[in-house]
């Protein structure tokens, strides 16, 4: 199993939490993450792979994985009230994930239901 994760600024924090409390179902997934997100992720000690940030490519990097089906699933906890100058990126990975019928959450709650309903996470 293959899962990209992605988090605006002020939801990083929210997706290390996440992470950490589903560690023991994610110890046989792969995963990718933007840059900042990524070392984030990797300082509370999961192992994690770190492509570019969001605004310098990291996304259109997770959207190319996405459409050569690389990637089992998407999560990426976005902050909806704040404003992202790579919003054309944001609005790309999601019309891609979409396109490629790739799962996305974009809130711990779909994460969670993902994660859970996943068969092919033990």
């Amino acid at each position: 199993m293959r899962i990209a994760i992605i988090a605006h600024d002020g939801k990083k924090p929210e997706m290390v939490a996440f992470l950490l409390k589903n560690k023991n179902k994610l110890k046989q997934v792969e995963l990718f993450a933007t840059g900042t997100t990524g070392g984030h992720v990797a300082n509370a000690g999961l192992e994690v792979t770190k492509l570019l940030s969001g605004p310098i490519g990291g996304d259109a990097q997770i959207a190319s994985m996405a459409a050569t089906k690389e990637l089992d699933m998407v999560i990426f906890f976005r902050d909806p009230l704040g404003k992202h100058p790579h919003e054309p990126d944001v609005q790309m990975l999601l019309r891609i994930c979409d396109v490629h019928n790739i799962p996305l959450a974009t809130n711990p709650a779909t994460a969670e239901l993902m994660l859970n309903g996943s068969s092919r996470i033990a």
